[in-house]
């Protein structure tokens, strides 16, 4: 049994188009609907609007990434209850329509973050990059989020001191301007002021009371979704620790496994991205499977390569620190155990030959993610075979 190869959507105004997806050789597509505002409904119109343009193209649509969960429920202020109720009429109004999983992250503020998102390879192709000191130093010279010395050793707080001494005012323009780029699907950007603001938000929200958040919100939506047949897959943190002062509570295998515990449901389960996990040396990957994969929904396969000082880039899907031999095999053991083929999508392609000229969401050119599906593609049939 084979995985269900798809590749994400961003809809309509995305420049790579689903007949490019199609060409790509997926059978399906994972989407959302990025115009409806977080915390909103998403109506059976708007869903099968989607849903209509992506089987006129001949492909399926069956994974949702994301439905978000708004900064409200995570702080549980303001409109959280409303949001919430409105999270549960969403769920019955994409299972009506035959969604079958649900991906959503519990990222407070910010979604994914990189301080490059142009970074130049030996080859000349363009991969994602996350410097740890760059982030420092936006976050204490550029950002200047107050008290964020104290989340930096003075190692930490005088190299990048450093680092801002050596970079030009281009350099660092560069860096300001990516570390505040917006949620997937969007093309704004956040403002310095609203992020200071949002932080301010969060302030008597640790760790514990984050997890705590999260926790309640699982135990309202997962009856809902296990009521329909839905699997709810949480995305872990990218990158799976504390930035900005915030807390992150989807980062290692002690965390997922408390997640799953926490409201036990064939519904409740986990979207197991290599490339988030595997940022972090101590995440077991091919483990987390062995351990965890019965409650495994969504599959993200992406490769980073990381060094001791904290930072990381998207490497070729075969090419990083992740064993995706030994990941690959598992995961085929865990699906003809399970007796399902798991939706997985490669992440985070480079950009690279025609699409160079083209843009794109960050990480979501077309031709780099056809060369990673085609790796992952040829990786488990050859696995499959000798299996």
């Amino acid at each position: 049994m084979l995985m269900h190869e798809t590749m994400r959507w961003f809809g309509p105004h995305d420049a790579v188009s689903l007949r490019d997806i199609r060409q790509a050789g997926c059978a399906g597509v994972v989407t959302a609907l990025h115009h409806i505002s977080v915390g909103d409904v998403w109506t059976v119109d708007e869903i099968q609007q989607r849903k209509a343009l992506i089987e006129e193209e001949g492909m399926s649509w069956t994974v949702v990434e994301s439905l978000p969960v708004s900064d409200d429920i995570k702080r549980q202020k303001g409109n959280y209850l409303a949001h919430i109720e409105n999270y549960k009429i969403s769920l019955h109004n994409l299972a009506g329509c035959g969604i079958r999983v649900i991906t959503y992250n519990f990222m407070p503020v910010l979604d994914w973050l990189r301080t490059d998102i142009s970074y130049t390879m030996p080859t000349g192709s363009k991969a994602l990059y996350f410097e740890r000191l760059a982030f420092v130093a936006f976050d204490l010279f550029m950002l200047k989020r107050p008290d964020a010395e104290k989340d930096y050793t003075a190692t930490e707080i005088e190299k990048s001191k450093q680092w801002m001494s050596a970079h030009t005012e281009e350099q660092k323009a560069k860096v300001f301007q990516n570390a505040l780029l917006g949620l997937p699907g969007s093309s704004d950007r956040f403002t310095p002021e609203e992020v200071l603001a949002a932080l301010k938000t969060y302030e008597d929200i640790d760790t514990l009371k984050l997890k705590e958040h999260l926790f309640r919100f699982l135990k309202e939506v997962v009856p809902v979704a296990e009521k329909l047949d839905l699997k709810m897959a949480i995305h872990p943190d990218d990158p799976p620790y504390p930035v900005l002062g915030l807390p992150r509570v989807v980062s290692s295998e002690k965390d997922l496994q408390e997640i799953v515990d926490a409201v036990p449901s064939p519904a409740n389960g986990l979207c197991y991205c290599t490339g988030s996990l595997g940022a972090r040396p101590d995440n077991d990957l091919t483990g987390i499977i062995e351990r965890l994969g019965k409650h495994i929904h969504f599959l993200h396969l992406r490769n980073t390569k990381r060094d001791a000082q904290g930072n990381f880039f998207e490497a070729d899907h075969l090419g990083g620190d992740a064993d995706m031999f030994e990941i690959v095999r598992e995961l085929l053991l865990l699906m003809k155990q399970r007796n399902v083929s798991l939706p997985v999508r490669p992440d985070h392609g480079h950009q690279m030959l025609d699409d160079l000229d083209k843009t794109t969401y960050p990480g979501y050119s077309c031709i780099g993610r056809l060369k990673g599906l085609a790796e992952l593609r040829g990786l488990q049939y050859g696995l499959s075979r000798s299996m």
